[in-house]
């Protein structure tokens, strides 16, 4: 069992509100997590038609069953029972009752937004993180690999955990959320989307390579964000000058799924793969995001790209200050890793340069400060 950076915050929130919902991608340790934190509470799997059926045909009575707490596993099958949790709570705010997980994102909150504001603390659980993992591989291996705990915890290879989870996601969760009737096309789009990792997200071009409309393009990447495949890194919105680019980048919740969606199936293909330093970028900015998640932050996480090609990796946003993060797969420093960090550095103020790479050399060069991958954690807190 792994230890979860996010325990305290989801044991912190258990104080403070009668309802603690978990949300995160499917098989990313909610319910492990939960079990080990809640170990008081009877577990409830809305996944088991039986119970569903109870909790959608008669949600007083099954409340009622659990009036002491239970964890609900998979919520998102029976959200109108939200409602009637609601008027429990009310009755009897005790905290730490109930524990909602979810592997849906606005398809929960709509509803809890409508029930339970006010009335619940959420949090949001990715895959392990590099500090959660505590070993030794190489970036390229945890990259090829994921970080899905149930995967490393049998010590799986990706080529047989990864067909079924598409599958899995395809078969549940898609149904659930919108009814695409054409599966075959959706994959394509998605394997789509992994080609365009660290790319700004243009439905445009995304709809005609598949093959279907604009419209349809952007409902499925709204899709793919809500059940936690893919999400969008902003542009940054400060106006330092008035030819920015406003549209968001793509990246994937998981660099071992993209790695899947690409057909990449063997670690070694990473070395000359035409993605490796979008997937090494995806790696990092995601470890900022868990790290944020973990902690209950917000994200202010961004990129920086003005139309003359200026750009900046990722900015984060600390106070009045921001840290400008250039992101490189190489071993070795060059000068030009730095280039968009400096050119920001002379238009804005406040802003702290980082190159995040993948070797091992500590240091500085041009006030802008060298951080190897296995060293990320020392700028993250």
């Amino acid at each position: 069992m792994y230890q979860r950076s996010i325990a305290a915050l989801v044991a912190d929130m258990a104080k403070f509100y009668p309802i603690v919902g978990i949300t995160g991608p499917r098989q990313s340790g909610k319910t492990t997590l939960a079990k080990m934190l809640f170990t008081h509470l009877p577990y409830v799997s809305l996944e088991n038609i039986d119970i569903r059926m109870q909790a959608l045909h008669d949600p007083r009575a099954f409340l009622n069953i659990y009036a002491n707490g239970a964890i609900f596993d998979e919520i998102q099958h029976t959200p109108g029972i939200l409602s009637y949790l609601q008027e429990v709570v009310d009755n009897d705010p005790q905290q730490g009752r109930y524990i909602l997980t979810g592997s849906q994102n606005f398809a929960l909150n709509q509803h809890i937004t409508q029930s339970l504001s006010g009335r619940i603390g959420m949090v949001t659980l990715l895959p392990l993180s590099l500090s959660e993992l505590g070993t030794s591989k190489s970036s390229w291996e945890v990259i090829f690999k994921g970080g899905y705990p149930g995967l490393h915890h049998l010590n799986m290879p990706p080529l047989y955990f990864y067909p079924s989870y598409i599958q899995t996601y395809l078969e549940r969760d898609v149904r659930q959320l919108k009814n695409i009737e054409n599966h075959e096309l959706f994959q394509n789009f998605i394997r789509l989307c992994a080609g365009r990792v660290g790319q700004v997200a243009n439905a445009a071009s995304l709809a005609q390579d598949c093959g279907i409309s604009p419209t349809t393009a952007r409902h499925w990447l709204n899709t793919l964000k809500a059940s936690y495949i893919i999400f969008s890194l902003p542009p940054y919105y400060q106006n330092f000058n008035k030819r920015l680019i406003k549209m968001p980048k793509i990246y994937f919740y998981d660099t071992g799924l993209a790695c899947a969606l690409l057909g990449i199936s063997k670690v070694s293909q990473l070395d000359s793969h035409y993605l490796r330093g979008a997937l090494f970028e995806n790696l990092v900015i995601l470890e900022y995001l868990k790290h944020k998640l973990n902690h209950g932050s917000p994200a202010q996480l961004y990129f920086w790209r003005d139309r003359t090609g200026h750009e900046v990796d990722l900015l984060v946003e600390r106070g009045d200050q921001l840290q400008a993060i250039e992101i490189k797969a190489g071993v070795t420093f060059h000068k030009d890793f730095i280039k968009g960090v400096q050119y920001l550095s002379k238009i804005a103020t406040g802003v702290n340069g980082y190159v995040v790479y993948n070797g091992d050399q500590l240091g500085s060069y041009a006030n802008t400060s060298l951080v190897p991958i296995k060293q990320l954690s020392d700028i993250l807190s």
